[in-house]
């Protein structure tokens, strides 16, 4: 039976790049063959439950400001209203997969047992509504940074009752994710972190974080759960400093710990900005060490410096993301999950859909310009060339010596380079050419 939130909204429709109507699709068509593989599978879309059903349109500075009729968020009824109105959202849609935290589809029942009993509940009627549909699930995760019993941490929280807490609501939600057919499992340390070293271990927190995420790829053997784990780097708010800053320290912290044949990560294009990089660095390193998992696709505010979660509209930018993960291979398990809000004002039902069908699109035109790049080879042969010396017999023996083997030889032959340009001006004209 509808719930009547989309009423007269239709299914959203490819029309083709000439398209006016704003809730059709211009470039997302699902069955379009990019690179031999269906659309659809290159992206793999993710609705995320959090922003789209759970976010109630308040910021720092004001409250709510989206009135839904599933408010209040604090009892089963309106959970199930939630999961229902969802549901009707991924058919108009036609999305592939959704996202979401423990948080988001149950209330909050004050204590441990409640809150995993009340999961399970809804998670239950999930999974009725996901034999009725083709959306599946792509990822689940437990939010352990909202509640106050979450303000200094979650695994790296100084009260051991915290770090219990936190395995007992980590477990039922890979419990739960399990159940649902999720591809993936996300951690991401919203307080994982500190404020000030003043009162800070932080050597025993990293400790107990790399214990934790170990415990957590214990239990996904055991339970035969075969999906990957993800982590989420993000380098700080809430925390002033987080532990999984970017890529890079994510990387290093799961070698520490032996975890990287385990773990891969969750980037998301918003962090990457809020840790100084573009979102292709964040993805071109985790390719790097073979641990691209996943990636939220959004974007901030540039003149906000803080983390607004808007949906993507920059096709060189998106272009550029995907290039990158298309030469990684493309994702295994992982897909494209829309960590993005409509903004506080656009508190119609209209302005939901028409938010994910503007996200669609320009998703499906990056993709498409990556694809156009990386089948002309442009920029692979201008690397090749740029890094050709490296390939001869001279380059080979030089990284097989030692260093000063590689100096008298430098000075024997009075080595004296010229410099040679980047080129940078004119791949980047390059670029615009598919964008």
């Amino acid at each position: 039976m509808a719930t009547g939130f989309f009423d007269g909204i239709e299914r959203v429709r490819y029309e083709g790049a000439d398209s006016t109507n704003p809730m059709a699709y211009r470039h997302y068509n699902p069955d379009e063959i990019v690179l031999g593989k269906r659309m659809e599978e290159h992206l793999r879309l993710a609705v995320a439950w959090w922003h789209s059903f759970a976010y109630e349109g308040g910021d720092p500075f004001g409250g709510s400001t989206l009135v839904r009729p599933w408010h209040p968020q604090d009892n089963m009824e309106n959970a199930r209203l939630k999961v229902d109105v969802a549901f009707e959202m991924f058919e108009i849609l036609g999305t592939p997969f959704f996202c979401w935290h423990d948080a988001d589809i149950r209330p909050d029942q004050g204590d441990l047992a409640g809150n995993v009993a009340k999961l399970d509940e809804i998670t239950d009627y999930i999974a009725e509504k996901m034999e009725h549909s083709s959306t599946r699930c792509l990822w689940g995760t437990a939010n352990m940074f909202s509640h106050r019993r979450w303000m200094g941490g979650a695994s790296t929280n100084p009260d051991p009752d915290v770090f219990a807490f936190a395995a007992a609501t980590v477990k039922s939600c890979m419990d739960a994710t399990k159940k649902l057919g999720g591809a993936n499992y996300v951690l991401w340390g919203g307080r994982e972190g500190y404020e000030t070293l003043l009162n800070t271990d932080l050597g025993r927190e990293l400790d107990h974080m790399g214990r934790f995420l170990t415990m957590v790829v214990d239990y996904k053997h055991k339970i035969g759960f075969e999906g990957t784990i993800l982590v989420e780097p993000k380098p700080q708010e809430p925390s002033k400093h987080q532990y999984d800053y970017d890529a890079a320290t994510c990387i290093g912290f799961l070698r520490k710990y032996g975890l990287e044949n385990e773990v891969k990560l969750n980037l998301e294009q918003g962090h990457a900005i809020l840790a100084g990089h573009s979102f292709e660095h964040e993805l071109a390193v985790a390719a790097a060490d073979g641990m691209l998992g996943s990636i939220d696709m959004n974007r901030n505010d540039y003149q906000s410096g803080w983390d607004t979660d808007q949906f993507p509209n920059n096709t060189p930018e998106v272009a550029l993301a995907y290039y990158e993960v298309l030469r990684a291979g493309g994702f295994a398990t992982g897909g494209t999950n829309f960590d993005a809000r409509i903004r506080r004002q656009s508190i119609d039902p209209e302005d939901l859909i028409a938010s994910h069908v503007g996200g669609f699109d320009i998703c499906a035109r990056g993709l498409k310009a990556a694809a156009a790049m990386i089948e002309d080879g442009g920029l692979e042969a201008a690397r090749r060339e740029r890094y050709a010396g490296w390939e001869t017999d001279r380059g080979k023996a030089m990284l097989a010596s030692d260093l000063e083997s590689v100096a008298a030889k430098a000075l024997a032959e009075g080595i004296n380079p010229n410099p040679r340009s980047g080129r940078q001006e004119i791949l980047e004209n390059y670029v615009n050419r598919f964008v």
